[in-house]
C-alpha cells in the first residue's frame, strides 16, 4: 500500500508553490541546464530534467531533422578546444568581455598579420568593469585572431594564434 502524505506536508504545499514549480519548469526549457533547486520558507523544491530517459527513447522525425545542425554547431567547439592546444595559442587568462580597441571606433590593437613583440597587447577583456590588458608571451605573426569584437569569454579560451 503507497504511503499517504501526512496533512502536515500537504498543507505546506500550496497552489502558488504548483505555480512556481510550473515556472521553474519552463525556466528549464527556456535554458540548458538540467536541473534546479531552491529553498523557501523551509520547504525545498527541486525540479530536474531526466536527460538519460530522452537519450534512450527514440527520437521524433522533426528532431531528428535537426541532429544534422547540432552536430554541426558542436564542429565550432571542437576545433576551438584543438586551437587551445596550438603551439602558439594564447588563451584567455580569465572570463570576461574581449575587445580588440582600446575604445569603441579606435584602431585595434593587432590585426591578422600584424608582427608582435613580448609584453605588445593583444587585445583587452573587461571583468568586473575593469579593462585588463591581455599582453603577447612571444614575439611573433598573429595568424589568427578567434575572438569577435565585444565577444565573452571563459578561462582558458583560445584568443590569438602567434607563430
Amino acid at each position: 500500500m503507497a504511503r499517504q502524505p501526512d496533512d502536515k506536508a500537504a498543507a505546506k504545499f500550496s497552489s502558488e508553490d504548483s505555480a512556481l514549480v510550473r515556472e521553474l519548469a519552463l525556466l528549464l526549457d527556456e535554458t540548458s541546464l538540467t536541473e534546479i533547486e531552491i529553498e523557501r520558507a523551509g520547504l525545498r523544491l527541486r525540479v530536474a530534467r531526466n536527460i538519460s530517459v530522452a537519450a534512450t527513447m527514440p527520437m521524433p522525425v522533426a528532431a531528428a531533422a535537426a541532429l544534422p545542425l547540432a552536430a554541426s554547431a558542436a564542429a565550432p567547439a571542437s576545433a576551438a578546444a584543438d586551437l587551445s592546444k596550438h603551439p602558439g595559442a594564447v588563451t584567455s587568462p580569465m572570463v570576461g568581455t574581449a575587445y580588440w580597441a582600446p575604445e569603441p571606433g579606435a584602431k585595434p590593437f593587432i590585426e591578422v598579420g600584424s608582427k608582435v613583440s613580448v609584453g605588445q597587447t593583444l587585445l583587452i577583456i573587461e571583468a568586473m568593469k575593469t579593462m585588463n590588458q591581455i599582453p603577447s608571451p612571444r614575439a611573433g605573426t598573429v595568424t589568427q585572431i578567434l575572438v569577435e569584437d565585444g565577444q565573452p569569454v571563459e578561462y582558458g579560451e583560445p584568443l590569438v594564434i602567434i607563430e
